[in-house]
């Protein structure tokens, strides 16, 4: 039954549920009051370790990121801390999706030590989807949200960059990085996902919002919807099924051929962003491990014990060490990738006045990561070896409301998901 998804539990989360219990609350519709989340474990918790999965950081004892203060002003409890991939996928090369060194290899519920759990969110999907708390929070840089949202059958939202603040966050990449929510329901995504918004002035990408995300769900219909649809992804039946379900429901299908678009250069923004935004979450964020002052401290660090530090080795920050790009030429590197993201998406949704484009978990992550785009992800079945899978909806940057409305309408009409057996 073992699935490696917690790192950590707080250990005064009975008291603070007793402190709540005292209150009188008179409106608690559509908040957090009470609502036990599980956080991703590179996301500030004051009073728990936040170790990006790294032994480095197992006595990391920073304070509240700025989504866990809003969090918890709405009156969520904060359970604990959940597995991931270590230093989320930045860190080893064709090392194991949902490894870390703090917490070891976590397992998907729908087939343990059967089926990958995607990363690097992998505890927050499989905690998700095993009934351990009502939502988790993930985050991504590119398909880290989207990827075990997938395979562990529960919503996840990568919202537009700047929607959620960052501070706080062990980062990769302060271009591309975003946390977001992930849940059993495309309400509870919305409930979570509006909690977590405000403006946030030590995040430069920080914007305020003002929209209410769960406003549009009374009357949501996917008629009169137009949708993009991939024509290479239509010999997946899963897909197609989605598709037909949707034209069913009145949703109007626009399909086409993908362009080719060229992403040279995504592994060198990572590598320089994580260069320079890592040390500097290390001197702003971080407490014992404020030592570590670059990728090489801690490459030198793990070097230390290779079995129990990086037993699949280091090769991404090996990688970042010797990256010599200069920030002028990273700068026009970051300004072509989003450029030739946004005309992958914008081509055809600009033409056939699209609402959303169609995609499957996170084929396409990584257009939508240099764009900044939106993406929703949400239960369409089961393959025929029981593995998960889903279908994601790519919309313009801050139409997440559009999105989880239209994505509200999908899952409805549909009822796709299934509890994994034995983990009700």
């Amino acid at each position: 039954m073992s699935l490696n998804a917690l790192i950590s539990i707080n250990p005064e989360v009975l008291k603070q549920i007793k402190a709540l219990e005292k209150k009188n609350v008179e409106e608690v519709r559509h908040t957090l009051y009470g609502i036990p989340i599980l956080l991703k474990d590179n996301i500030g918790t004051a009073g728990m370790p936040t170790t990006a999965g790294a032994y480095a950081l197992k006595d990391n004892y920073a304070e509240d990121a700025y989504i866990t203060a809003r969090l918890k002003k709405e009156g969520a409890i904060i359970l604990g801390k959940l597995n991931l991939s270590e230093w989320a996928y930045y860190f080893c090369n064709g090392c194991p999706l949902g490894y870390s060194a703090m917490g070891g290899q976590t397992l998907n519920p729908y087939g343990r030590k059967k089926f990958e759990t995607g990363g690097s969110s992998s505890g927050s999907g499989v905690a998700v989807a095993a009934n351990y708390a009502v939502a988790a929070v993930g985050t991504e840089t590119s398909g880290s949200i989207l990827s075990p949202s997938s395979q562990n059958s529960v919503v996840g939202l990568k919202p537009t960059i700047g929607l959620l603040s960052r501070t706080g966050i062990v980062p990769i990449s302060g271009t591309l990085d975003t946390p977001g929510p992930m849940t059993k329901s495309v309400i509870d995504n919305a409930i979570l996902l509006q909690a977590m918004t405000g403006k946030d002035t030590s995040d430069p990408a920080s914007v305020s919002s003002n929209k209410k995300f769960t406003e549009g769900f009374s009357g949501a219909s996917l008629a009169g919807k137009r949708f993009g649809v991939l024509a290479p992804l239509l010999k997946d039946s899963l897909y197609l099924g989605a598709i037909e379900k949707i034209k069913a429901q009145g949703g109007e299908i626009v399909e086409f051929e993908p362009e080719e678009v060229d992403l040279n250069g995504f592994l060198t923004l990572l590598n320089i962003d994580m260069k320079y935004d890592l040390p500097a979450y290390m001197a702003t964020h971080a407490k014992t491990a404020s030592k570590f002052t670059s990728v090489e401290a801690l490459v030198s660090f793990n070097l230390e014990d290779s079995i129990l530090r990086m037993p699949y080795g280091q090769g991404v920050f090996d990688r970042i060490t010797t990256d010599s790009t200069s920030l002028e030429q990273l700068k026009a590197i970051k300004e072509r990738l989003m450029n030739n993201g946004r005309h992958f998406f914008d081509t055809v949704m600009d033409t056939h006045s699209l609402d959303a484009v169609l995609s499957i978990n996170n084929y396409h992550a990584s257009f939508a990561a240099v764009a900044q785009y939106p993406c929703l992800t949400v239960p369409m079945g089961y393959k025929s070896s029981g593995e998960p899978a889903n279908l994601t909806f790519i919309g313009k940057p801050f139409s997440e409301d559009a999105l989880l409305t239209i994505g509200y309408a999908f899952e409805k009409s549909t009822m796709a998901r299934t509890i994994p057996a034995s983990y009700n």
